[in-house]
């Protein structure tokens, strides 16, 4: 199959669409609209401007924001200008924007909604050219629409080589320092335009799409399947105004295409039981017709109404999760893909979905399991190793150009993938027997009152769990405690003794990027928790009769 660069996708699109929207912005609770011609003019006149500047070719252009239309634009000015976008997670400390900008030798740092920015603008180094965005003005930087206006826009349409350096994504590192993953444009280019042949496959692909971009752009899922998949699929990308907003503005858009993680999927969840609890829910559930409507009610306010295509991925979602989803007439599919392949490995589809894996390969992917039980992947989407990091590369990539990924897992007999755990995170207790920590998160998770997790116990007697809980409970200390007693009494009955969780405590503080629990992506940081609360776990383990306590 020949492959079209993201930029030849949006040529096609500024020359057929030119009038139609292409990206919705939600700001202050109205929709701001971008035609692509709008979009192109932009895009074109910021380009002209980044090439005035006469930069070294394939220079590094650093965006620092959350996701706005300008996001998109400014990353589709890098390509058009020849360079090479480097998107950082606007959370970041500033200590880790100013290793970003220095390892990748930025020249250019686009700023838009960056709450941080105070903070981070001293890290930035004084030789970068700052530009800001439209709507989020930010101090001792160039204006974006002040650029624009001064710029002719380019004319001739720029075709980059399949083979030319297209981004370097910084991971957002759960442990240590982030490395920088290099993507080409057929990378960046396959996994769209395989990923859309095969939603055409089943049938699903129409001229009606509708995408809501809401988790980081600076994280490759949200990128390949939001903003690459909005690109490809010449359909309008709306953008939420907030994390706080998203629920509003995910009713407004309705998407037919939507991508969310555990943690949204466990919020929505609660904010419905909020309205309608779970017994009065499963009440009408039963009765005739009754059902139907209560099923459509619930699908239009939570704006998935029309989603055809709903996707959880990041990291492992409960089962009871999916199956309480889909009581309710709302199928999700787990995917799996890394930023090392574009996010671009596994996926359940409709009619071909089996609940607990990570689905098959996607088109083109190869995978195999080695005898370690880590799981290899290898497509065309596979980065071309860590900037700067040789050694870290030839650790990541076998010989025959199999990606490490780091998991453990297991093929069934149809070739679905589960994943069991992560190889680092084993670890042994005092009897030196090994746990695998993941599964038994993902077990207990199924409780819902509980919001994040983390067992441990490397060199424990016995392992033990850390929960933080949902907000807004409206239950006693008792009512919580026997609660989770109950799920803990279930889960530690299919566990092997060694395994088995001595206790779960709960947290006083939610776990979050601020105070760097998680990620940006909101994976744990189980080194730095661990290294935080590490003092406390053999005090916690003290009462062997206490199954549930506070911290």
């Amino acid at each position: 199959m020949q492959l079209i660069t993201p930029l030849e996708k949006f040529y096609q699109y500024e020359a057929e669409k030119n009038t139609q929207t292409f990206l919705r912005q939600a700001h202050q609770s109205q929709w701001i609209h971008y035609s692509w011609k709008r979009a192109g003019n932009e895009v074109r006149r910021m380009a002209a401007y980044i090439q005035s500047l006469k930069l070294p070719k394939q220079s590094k252009i650093a965006i620092l924001s959350e996701n706005c239309a300008h996001w998109i634009m400014a990353d589709l000015a890098i390509m058009m200008s020849g360079h090479v976008s480097v998107p950082l997670y606007p959370s970041i400390s500033g200590d880790l924007v100013r290793y970003c900008l220095e390892h990748s030798e930025s020249k250019i740092l686009f700023v838009g909604k960056a709450p941080k920015w105070k903070e981070q603008q001293h890290a930035v180094p004084k030789d970068i050219i700052t530009i800001d965005f439209p709507y989020w003005p930010q101090s001792g930087c160039k204006h974006w629409d002040d650029i624009i206006a001064q710029q002719q826009p380019l004319t001739k349409n720029y075709v980059p080589s399949l083979d030319d350096l297209v981004t370097i994504i910084y991971t957002s590192g759960t442990t240590g320092l982030p490395k920088g993953v290099m993507h080409n444009f057929r990378a960046m280019s396959s996994a769209p335009t395989f990923l859309l042949e095969e939603i055409n496959r089943l049938g699903l692909l129409t001229e009606h799409e509708r995408f809501l971009s809401f988790l980081p752009l600076s994280h490759i899922a949200e990128r390949m399947l939001v903003e690459m998949g909005g690109l490809y699929a010449g359909a309008p990308i709306s953008i939420a105004e907030s994390i706080e907003k998203m629920p509003e503005n995910l009713r407004d858009t309705q998407p037919t295409v939507f991508l969310a993680v555990p943690l949204i999927w466990t919020r929505m969840q609660g904010k419905i039981l909020q309205r309608l609890p779970q017994k009065r829910l499963d009440t009408l559930l039963q009765i005739p017709f009754l059902s139907d409507l209560i099923k459509k009610k619930i699908k239009e306010n939570a704006g998935l109404a029309h989603a055809k295509f709903i996707i959880s991925g990041a990291a492992p979602i409960p089962v009871a999760l999916l199956n309480w989803y889909e009581k309710l007439g709302v199928e999700i599919f787990e995917a799996y893909g890394m930023s090392e392949n574009c996010a671009y490995s596994h996926g359940n589809r409709p009619g071909e979905r089996k609940v607990g894996t990570v689905g098959i390969t996607m088109p083109n992917v190869h995978c195999k399991i080695s005898e370690e039980g880590e799981i290899l992947v290898k497509s065309d989407c596979t980065m071309t190793g860590y900037y700067k990091e040789p050694e870290k590369t030839a650790e990541a990539l076998t010989e025959d150009g199999y990606l490490r990924t780091g998991d453990m897992g297991e093929i069934d007999e149809d070739g679905y993938l589960k994943i069991t755990g992560r190889i680092k995170e084993l670890f042994k207790t005092d009897k030196g027997k090994y746990v695998a920590p993941a599964p038994i998160e993902l077990e207990l998770s199924k409780n819902p009152l509980i919001a994040q997790i983390c067992v441990v116990g490397a060199n424990l007697k016995q392992p033990m769990a850390m929960v933080v809980l949902e907000d807004g409970l409206e239950l006693s200390k008792e009512e919580i405690a026997e609660s989770l007693q109950a799920t803990l009494a279930e889960v530690n009955a299919t566990l092997d003794n060694h395994e088995r969780i001595a206790k779960l405590v709960i947290m006083q503080e939610a776990w979050t990027v601020e105070n760097n629990m998680i990620t940006p992506t909101m994976k744990v940081k189980r080194n730095v928790l661990e290294k935080a609360k590490q003092d406390d776990f053999y005090r916690w383990q003290q009462d062997k009769e206490v199954k549930v306590m506070w911290e």
